[in-house]
């Protein structure tokens, strides 16, 4: 038996020495042992332990445990007789309020002979205290309240039309008296303004508050009528026994949770047992810790484990594929409508779901046991009340977050999941309905350039990133330049000048692209200008170094807006008394630039500056929409790609094009993680997220 310690502990923290005398004697003993290691001690501790029934406290505990059960049985019995002779017009709040006063009164008188024996009747005793002061309170606001609702719902019967009617004309004189009223002060207020006594904003303000006045004055006198009063009376007698009687309710259990927090329970064990238990069913650990409304919660995860996760997982619901099991054959050997890519997609949601089963069956095995561990401490469990509560305040974060949590789970993990499953398989054009695990060969062919990918992925990776650097720098550049050029309080027609920079921005970019791949054909404007400038054909579509150029620099435009937008809107926000300290200490423009502007600009936008490199490294639009990737060359990049294309369109034309889903899926892989990294180092390196701001 583990060692029994001499002290309780309530939810506070606050020590309290046992109230079991054998188990305070047995604690003694314990001490005494560790102190002395004196083997007299242990023989003493195990005829104690043997002599536990014979121990006068526990003859007296089992005596008290009887009687609180006689007890109890009489109180259940007697709960029919009390109502009976309740009189039978009370309402069943109040009827339910009234018994639970008499239950009260009747353990106060029980439990407070035997406050000494445990702390469960210090407890009970101190709880129908509780009751005993605050229900007479709450019972009488519910009967007067249900006694005006019932004079109001009997005056309703006997409205005097007659009377109504007076008032109805006294109303209808009162609306005149306030028009007329109403019209006399605004025509004051008019003239006023005419001999400029006031301001147009304050004739404005005078007129609304006017009006204001003359509608609640009407809004008042509309009480008198007889039948809207009594109808008001009526709505707020019923909110008040329907919300305002809950409260006090609420008040009383929160009291009543703070004596559970304050009281410490005692049981004799010493190791927490029901949490293994629990494992493998949830609920069966919380009933046994007398939860009964969270077993009840925790039950129908075991429903949903049992029956929906644990089935799947084996292939019971599953459209084509085996669970899990579907994900390790793929329909290998199955029929020929098996795809193994179904299976393998059921067989991710069935990993997923048994994954959540797992996760439900440690989360009720932790419950159950944190439980029992402070109920060993003498920490009481928390009831519905303190456990909704608990769980409104505390958890309402999770709460909110869980609808997210299940479309991640579903829309986003699974396809991300079924993408990096797939690169290690050999999903090509001869193994479309049918493929198998390959392991790391599709990774091992990127890495040596042989293959499908061949040399083509290491020039299309070399091309992309020098695409990403140069475009989105020099859009950055751009966008900056034109920012502190507007910005200048010289520059006139602002407005102007703001709207023509935005319109890359404002104009869907496939339409700006499509135009440049228009006027860059071999018969484009564009293309007979420059062939006139120099004196012979050029067609950039045609030359690969231009191409390139020419993408480099129509993404530039395009990038800058948004950089545009991003600098012109903190360099409004940047105090110019910085800038007049510093030309007092004799900075020039440039230090000026250097020293207070790119600073303040970078650290407020350094993370979005980051996500456009991130964003430009997958910009799959512009250069397929410019010339699909061309022009091309068989024998530098063979029959899958262009000059000009980047990767993220190298994995389209290999996935959608040519069915190489494989290869693609262990690009995309490697381009993720890249990005993954260099997005992590880029935000790390930000003063503003060195300083915590992100």
């Amino acid at each position: 038996m583990k060692r029994v310690n001499k002290f309780l502990y309530d939810d506070i923290g606050n020590a309290h020495e046992r109230k079991n005398e054998y188990l305070k004697e047995l604690a003694t003993l314990y001490t005494q042992y560790e102190e002395t290691k004196d083997r007299d001690i242990l023989h003493q501790i195990k005829t104690l332990k043997q002599k536990k029934r014979q121990h006068p406290y526990n003859i007296a505990l089992e005596a008290f445990i009887k009687k609180e059960k006689m007890f109890l049985h009489q109180i259940k019995s007697k709960k029919k007789d009390f109502l009976r002779q309740l009189p039978p017009h009370l309402s069943k709040k109040m009827r339910q309020l009234k018994l639970q006063l008499w239950i009260a009164q009747e353990k106060k008188s029980f439990y407070k002979a035997y406050k000494h024996m445990s702390y469960e009747a210090v407890y009970a005793y101190e709880k129908s205290m509780i009751e005993l002061h605050q229900l007479p309170f709450i019972m009488e606001h519910l009967e007067e309240n249900e006694q005006e609702l019932k004079e109001a719902l009997e005056k309703k019967k006997h409205i005097d039309p007659v009377h109504e009617t007076k008032a109805r004309g006294a109303l209808k004189k009162l609306k005149h008296e306030q028009k007329n009223k109403l019209e006399d002060n605004i025509r004051r207020l008019k003239d006023k303004r005419k001999d400029r006594h006031i301001s147009k904003k304050a004739l404005h303000d005078g007129i609304r508050e006017l009006k204001i006045q003359c509608k609640e004055a009407i809004h008042v006198g509309s009480y008198e009528l007889p039948h809207k009063s009594n109808k008001e009376c009526i709505k707020n007698r019923k909110y008040e026994i329907k919300h305002h009687t809950k409260r006090k309710i609420n008040v009383l259990q929160s009291n009543i949770a703070d004596l559970r927090r304050k009281t410490p329970t005692e049981i004799e064990r010493t190791i927490p047992l029901n949490g293994p238990l629990t494992f493998l069913l949830p609920g069966v650990g919380q009933l046994l810790n007398r939860q009964y409304i969270k077993a009840m919660l925790f039950f129908l995860i075991s429903f949903f484990i049992y029956a929906i996760a644990i089935p799947y997982a084996l292939g019971f619901g599953n459209y084509q594929g085996e669970g899990i099991a579907g994900l390790v054959s793929l329909a290998e050997g199955g029929r020929k409508i098996d795809k193994s890519l179904i299976f393998m997609i059921e067989g991710i949601i069935a990993l997923l779901l048994s994954m959540l089963a797992i996760l439900f069956m440690y989360l009720s095995f932790l419950d159950a046991y944190r439980v029992e561990r402070d109920k060993i401490k003498g920490i009481r469990p928390k009831n519905w009340f303190e456990t909704k509560t608990s769980v409104l305040e505390d958890g309402f974060p999770y709460m909110v977050s869980l609808p997210a949590l299940i479309t991640t789970i579903f829309i986003v993990l699974v396809p991300i999941t079924t993408a990096v499953l797939i690169s290690f398989t050999n999903m090509d054009p001869k193994h479309q309905s049918k493929f198998a695990w390959i392991g790391l060969k599709n990774y091992r062919l990127i890495a040596l350039g042989e293959g499908i990918a061949g040399k083509a992925f290491w020039l299309i990776l070399g091309w992309t990133i020098v695409w990403t650097l140069v475009a989105t720098t020099l859009a950055i550049v751009i966008g900056f330049f034109l920012a502190i050029l507007v910005n200048n309080e010289r520059i006139k027609g602002k407005v102007i000048f703001r709207s023509v920079y935005l319109l890359p921005w404002a104009v869907p970019s496939f339409i700006t692209v499509m135009f440049f791949s228009i006027m860059f054909s071999p018969n484009g404007a564009l293309t007979e200008i420059i062939s006139s400038l120099f004196g012979q054909q050029i067609v950039v579509k045609n030359d690969p170094n231009l191409s390139r150029l020419t993408l480099i620099l129509i993404q530039s435009w395009l990038g800058s807006s948004y950089v545009f937008l991003l600098s012109t809107g903190v360099l409004q926000s940047i105090p110019g008394d910085l800038y007049e300290a510093a030309q007092i200490d004799g900075a020039t423009a440039w230090q000026k630039l250097k020293r207070i502007t790119l600073p303040i600009v970078l650290f407020q936008t350094a993370p979005l500056l980051v996500g456009q490199y991130t964003f430009n490294f997958n910009n799959f639009s512009t250069v397929y929409l410019f010339n699909t990737g061309g022009p091309f060359n068989p024998t530098k990049y063979g029959n899958l790609a262009g000059t000009t294309d980047l990767l993220i369109s190298y994995i389209f034309k290999l996935t959608t094009e040519k069915q190489y889903q494989a290869i693609g899926a262990a690009i995309t892989v490697v381009i993720s993680l890249g990005l993954m990294l260099f997005a992590f180092i880029g935000f790390k390196n930000s003063k503003a997220f060195r300083e915590e701001k992100l």
